[in-house]
Parts: C-alpha cells; structure tokens; sequence
C-alpha cells in the first residue's frame, strides 16, 4: 500500500512539474498580437528598382547627371540671378556719371502777385502788380570739370567689374554646393541599396532559421534572432529611403527647382583620381579665383577716391542759354540770356582736409582686406587639397575591408548553412560587412566632395592637364 502511494505521488508531482514547466514555455513564447502584431502583418513593401524616382504628377522618365544639374543651377538658381542684375545696375550707374556731359533741358511756366513792401513805404503807396511767365526753357552744358567726372566714371567702372567678379564668384560657389549635393544624394542611393541588400541578406538567414527550426535541428530562438535583425534591417531602409528623399530636396533647391518632377540618376560614386600639385593649385588660383581679382579692384577703387577727394575745391565750365516768354500779359515780351560760367565750389578746408584723409585710410585698408584675402585663400587651397589628399589615401584601405568583410559573411553563412556557426555570429559578420560597405561609400562621397571643394578654392574645374586618370571603380 506504502509503495504504491508513493508511485502515485511522484505520478502527480512529474505531472505537475510538467504543466508548470509547460506553461512556463508557454508564456516566454506567447506574445500579445494588439501590441505587438506579427511582423508580417506590417511588413513595408521594398523598392528594389534601381532607378530612383521622386512621386509627380506625371510620370516621366526623365535621368540626370552631374553636368545636367550643374546646367539646371545656372538657368536657376536665384543667387545667380540676383548677382547677374547687380552687373547690370552698375552699368547703368555709370552711365550716369557720364550723363554730366550730356545737355539738359528744363521748361517752367508760372505766375506771380507781387506787392512791394519797402518801394510802397518809399513811394507813400501800395505797389501791386502781377508777372506771366507762359514759358522758360533753360538749356545747360558742361563743358569741362577737370577730370571730376572721368574720376567718378572710373570709380563707377571699377565697382562694375566687382560685380562681375562677384557674380563669378557667386557661380563658382554655386557650382560647389551642386556638386557636393549631388555626390550626397549619390551616397544616400548607395546607402539604400547597402539597406535593401542587408534585407535580403537578414531574410535569406530568417528563411535558413526557420528551416532548421520546422526541422528541429535548432531551437526557436534562433528563428527569434533572425526575425529581430531582419525587423532591424527593414527599419534602416526606410530611414535610407527617406534620407534619399532628403538628398534629393536638397539637390532640387540648390538647383533653384524645388518642385522639380520626376527624374531618375544615371551616375553612381565613383573614383577618379586627381593628381596636381599645391604649387599648380596655387598658380591656377591666382589666375582663375575671382575672390583675388576682386580684392585687388577694391584696392583700385579705393585708390581713385583718394584722388577724388583731393579734387574736390575744382571749378567746372558750363555753358547756359534761356529764352523766356511772359510779362505783364502771358504773350506781352519775350527774352533770352546766353552765358558761360566757371563756378568755383563752395571750399570748407577743414572738411576736404579730413574727406582726403579719410580716403587714404580707406585705402590702406583695403589693402590690408586685400592681404588677408590672399592669406584666406592660401589656407582654403591648403586645407582642400590636404583634405583631399587624405581622402585618397583612405580609398584602398575601405575596399580591403569590404572584401575581408564580405569573405567572412560568406563564410560564416556557410558555416551557418551547416550547422556550424551561431546565430550571433553570423549577425556579426553582416553587421561588419554593411558598416564596411558604408564606410566605403562615404570615404567616396567625401573624397568626390573634397575634390568639389579644392575646385571651388582654386576657381577651376580640374580636367585636362590637371586631371590624370588611371582608375574607374564602382
């Protein structure tokens, strides 16, 4: 009776043991689907074209390079625009200047009650009376000012040809921005395709997962792990795609279209090596930065205010004739007057003495401005062709690591195949290889926009002479 008590007890406690146990599987693995649904149930749909295109409209099948945005910004972009009308503004202000030389003619018509106060006092009675005048026309002439206006003209003229060389500058910087924005939206393409080929990757090793589970050569944890990297990876392609649609705003309005319609992107990243010297980039920038042009027109400009200003007590001739028509009725006589005049300035010595001085300090500082735009200059040549320098020598290194790192994905997917690596193993090894191909990208980009960068400081697309290619890599 005692042993077979004892049977029973120990019956019930491996039964219970094994509801709880049950239970307690149960309850690790059971997951609220309203908070937590399925992950097929919100699995985002995957562009995988290659072709980008941006939601219009209409659609279009339209593609783009580098030159066309570049072609684009210069029709466009409103900086561009607002530089190239002040040149026309300041060629119509010297015009001006010039239009001292040029007749001018002025008419007036009037009437007049006039009452005298002191010859009515002299003459012990009221002296009223009315003055017609139905026309004056005045006709005036400089003749000569002694070189006034030829100064000003060459002052105006000067700040004519800043504009121009500030509109050259404006399209250099232009041309910059579209380009790095460009080379961005190049890597944030890249950057998807990298995000849609780790989802493929992370679903070939769910798919492999859930193999082995159905099979019961592995436990679900491993199908957990696989399920959680490929959510992981899926989250990262919609923040790459939308970082595509950031690049691509961004390119739209340096372009000066920000409602462009659709289009697609022929190019991708690449590297094409640039060999030229500091030396070379120095020479190319004295003769093709117009930022160094510029500064020495101010110093010019501010060279011939110097002598203005010591011009300043000069006379002018001029020449002037009237003719008018009025009296004591509107037609009643007529007269003229034809006359040439030196007319000598007012002189305040104290204020031409300090107008002059302050000229020459002007001067004097536009030469020192002139200075340090030549030393700014210096340092931005430097600084873009050590960057881009740098950005060279990093290139070989990233593509290393991109074939080390994909041999040991491939590898470990392998072993895993096998049965012979860890799930957390093979993560290590994707992770690895997509941060390599990553790295690679943005080591492009960068060195494609340090190569923008040094363009833009020297004042000139590198080609020609100046540009040696000796590779073409993907």
């Amino acid at each position: 009776m005692n042993r077979i008590l004892k049977l029973f007890l120990i019956f019930a406690i491996l039964i219970i043991f094994t509801n709880l146990s049950a239970y307690g599987v149960n309850q690790q693995n059971t997951i609220n689907n309203n908070e937590y649904p399925s992950f097929d149930k919100v699995e985002p749909m995957i562009d995988n074209k290659s072709e980008l295109i941006i939601s219009g409209s209409v659609e279009k099948n339209i593609e783009i390079n580098l030159d066309n945005c570049i072609k684009i910004s210069l029709g466009n972009n409103p900086k561009i625009s607002a530089a190239f009308n002040d040149i026309l503004a300041a060629d119509a202000r010297i015009k001006q200047v010039w239009a001292n030389f040029f007749p001018s003619i002025s008419w007036q018509t009037s009437y007049t009650y006039l009452k005298q106060l002191q010859l009515s006092d002299a003459f012990g009675r009221n002296l009223q009376f009315s003055y017609y005048l139905a026309g004056q026309a005045t006709l005036q002439q400089m003749l000569y000012d002694f070189g006034v206006t030829q100064n000003q003209a060459t002052i105006r003229r000067l700040s004519y040809d800043e504009y121009k060389k500030t509109f050259e500058s404006v399209v250099n910087d232009v041309i910059y921005q579209t380009k790095d924005a460009y080379y961005n939206l190049l890597l944030a393409l890249e950057n998807k395709r990298i995000a849609s080929d780790t989802v493929e990757n992370y679903q070939l090793f769910y798919n492999q997962a859930k193999a082995f589970y159905k099979s019961g050569t592995n436990p679900k944890v491993d199908v957990t792990i696989a399920e959680t990297n490929l959510s992981n990876a899926k989250l990262r392609y919609i923040q790459a795609e939308n970082s595509v649609n950031l690049a691509m705003a961004k390119l739209n309005n340096v372009m000066g279209v920000p409602y462009m319609e659709k289009y697609g992107v022929k190019d991708r990243l690449k590297y094409k090596p640039v060999y030229i010297s500091f030396e070379q980039a120095i020479d190319i920038a004295r003769e093709s930065r117009p930022e160094l042009k510029l500064a020495e027109l101010k110093v010019e400009e501010a060279n011939q205010t110097v002598k203005l200003a010591k011009k300043s007590f000069y006379p002018s001739l001029s020449f002037e004739t009237q003719f008018q028509k009025g009296g004591k009725s509107w037609w009643s006589n007529d007269g003229y007057n034809i006359g040439g005049y030196l007319i000598f300035p007012t002189i305040n010595v104290m204020l031409i003495r300090n107008e002059i001085k302050e000229a020459k300090y002007l001067y004097d500082k536009e030469l020192a401005n002139a200075k340090d735009t030549q030393n700014s200059i210096y340092l931005e040549i430097q600084n873009s062709y050590l960057k881009l320098d740098e950005k060279r020598n990093q290139l070989p290194y990233a593509i290393l690591q991109i074939k080390q790192a994909k041999e040991n994905y491939e590898l470990s997917f392998g072993r895993y195949k096998v049965g012979e690596a860890t799930p957390t193993e093979l993560k290590d090894s994707e992770a690895t290889y997509e941060q390599a191909q990553l790295t690679y990208y943005n080591a492009l980009y960068e060195y494609n926009s340090a190569k923008a960068e040094l363009e833009k400081s020297i004042g000139k697309n590198l080609s020609g002479d100046y540009d040696c290619v000796k590779l073409d890599n993907d």
